[in-house]
């Protein structure tokens, strides 16, 4: 089988496919560039046209404001004037009036969800949707009809309902000094990875992805328990435990008051990559391969932040660092492979949101000095662009700050490995990042793999991460060859060079038997992308 994975690698909003102008954009006037409109909103400037007062807002409200200088919408339940910042859009005025006098949501996760458009329009800010009064309920009475039992029916989505007995419930039990959560999720494929776990004062948050679902317990906890706790996953019978341990040695009644979207069950929607064309897909059953376009897995029910303390920050290049994050002792969270995060950081006012791919520490035991437990740390292979917004300020940061990270998102799952023969992987600049894991696994978990090709391409050596290492793993590994390619090389330089082309690709994808099970995959700028992805023969 051969997949390409061109939008997981990386995801299509991404440090490396933005930088190279992947994304469209309109062309802006003088004065309207972010850091203009960041300096606008601290300006005191009315931008609602409310003079500062927050309204309720009805939708027969909401749809007379549909023109441009004129222009309401609703993301999650909140109303946005975006009149003011129509000239400053990348996206330009036409893709704000789509949503116009509107519920914007979806539109805003399709396109450019990463954003963060609280802080980005909180001097736009309206007020909220009118919504009719909730009936509050016995969190006590609510909580027997739920534990020890299935989720009630009607709290399944239609999807799941169609599904039967298959959907996930949860239980709890109790010693005088611990609490156990178990999740049954009635999926045998279930690992650590598929789990994350937060709590932070009395709320309780565990996330477990189940295929394309996600399944969400959120609880505000009846008693205080202690930082650390325990995850514990029998793949067997697809259940989860979470041992909490209790701050005092008493009994609880009950475990909790159920917080937004506790015990939900929500698809996780697929939208597809602008950026990558359906001619892309191409598929040779006879031969076992397949060209694959993954596709953004945006999470419906929002992006959840836990902040991350800057440990180590280590030169890999002249302008790209190896960052080093310690996850709370209140968080459990394993990216799995080919995924991604968002990093969070204030800036000038204002929060700014980049996703990147996490790496392992490095490619090599050797260089695992000191050695840190995996589920503990996250480490990010990142460019600095020093003309750039986010990078810079992200440079900036001393030892023991703090950076916002998300869950991971991402569609790419480790079964792609299953028997898998042949693994080819195309890399431009930190387009090297996803690669990273994918070689430490493919190495060590998969016995059927025969070969390993890597070719990486970079302007110059000096831009080459980890070249040391490549070279060492690749002596060491005879299964892995790596061939570096450069477009702007010194004179003295006597390996391959120019850019990503069918003449390059066709001896680096040479494969010995037709029906071997292949895997490509390709990360870097768009451009570099598509091409790679063009340049497949079948």
């Amino acid at each position: 089988m051969l997949n390409v994975p061109s939008q997981s690698f990386p995801a299509p909003r991404s440090q490396q496919r933005v930088a190279s102008g992947g994304r469209s954009k309109v062309p802006l006037k003088q004065g309207r560039s972010l850091m203009d409109w960041i300096r606008l909103t601290k300006s005191g400037k009315d931008l609602t046209g409310l003079k500062g007062r927050l309204i309720e807002v009805t939708e027969e409200e909401l749809k007379k404001h549909n023109k441009k200088d004129d222009c309401w919408i609703c993301i999650r339940g909140f109303v946005y004037n975006v009149s003011p910042y129509m000239e400053y859009h990348p996206g330009g005025e036409d893709e704000l009036m789509r949503a116009a006098g509107s519920d914007g949501t979806e539109l805003f996760d399709q396109v450019h969800r990463w954003v963060n458009y609280e802080s980005m329009l909180k001097e736009c800010l309206v007020g909220r949707m009118a919504i009719k009064p909730a009936v509050l309920k016995d969190y006590r009475e609510e909580e027997k009809k739920v534990l020890n039992g299935m989720l009630p029916k009607s709290q399944v989505t239609d999807t799941l309902a169609k599904e039967g007995p298959s959907y996930p419930s949860y239980d709890w039990f109790q010693t005088n000094s611990l609490v156990t959560i178990a999740i049954y999720t009635k999926q045998k494929d279930i690992n650590l990875d598929s789990i994350i776990v937060d709590h932070q004062d009395d709320s309780f948050r565990a996330e477990t992805i189940i295929k394309d679902c996600l399944y969400l317990i959120h609880i505000g906890l009846s008693h205080e328990v202690q930082e650390d706790f325990s995850v514990r996953v029998v793949e067997s019978v697809g259940k989860i435990e979470i041992v909490l341990k209790k701050k005092e040695n008493t009994s609880w009644d009950f475990l909790g008051h159920p917080l937004e979207n506790h015990n939900s069950l929500i698809p996780r929607k697929d939208t597809e990559d602008p950026y990558m064309k359906d001619s892309y897909i191409r598929k040779n059953i006879n031969q076992r391969r397949e060209t694959f376009i993954f596709t953004f897995n945006p999470d419906v029910v929002g992006l959840y932040y836990r902040k991350c303390q800057l440990i180590s920050k280590e030169n890999v290049t002249h302008d790209t660092r190896l960052f080093c994050l310690m996850l709370p002792p209140s968080t459990h969270l394993q990216v799995p492979i080919g995924q991604h995060v968002y990093l969070k950081l204030p800036i000038t006012g204002t929060e700014i949101v980049k996703p990147y791919t996490p790496v392992s520490g490095s490619l090599l035991s050797e260089f695992k000095e000191p050695v840190l437990p995996n589920n503990k740390y996250i480490y990010f292979l990142i460019k600095i662009y020093h003309t750039g917004l986010f990078t810079p300020e992200l440079d900036r940061l001393q030892i023991g700050d703090f950076v916002s990270v998300s869950s991971p998102e991402g569609n790419f799952k480790i079964s792609k490995f299953q028997e898998l023969e042949d693994l080819f992987l195309l890399a431009a600049g930190t387009g090297f990042t996803p690669m990273v894991k994918i070689l430490n696994y493919a190495l060590t978990d998969i016995p059927s793999l025969r070969k390993v090709k890597l070719m990486f391409f970079n302007k110059t050596e000096d831009d080459i991460i980890w070249r040391s290492q490549l070279e060492k793993l690749a002596f060491k590994d005879k299964r892995l060859d790596v061939e570096f390619v450069l477009s702007a090389p010194i004179s003295e330089w006597n390996g391959k060079q120019g850019h990503i082309s069918p003449a390059l690709l066709s001896e680096f994808l040479k494969i010995n038997l037709d029906k071997s099970k292949v895997l490509v995959c390709i990360c870097g700028p768009v451009p570099f992308t598509e091409q790679g992805v063009s340049c497949m023969e079948f």
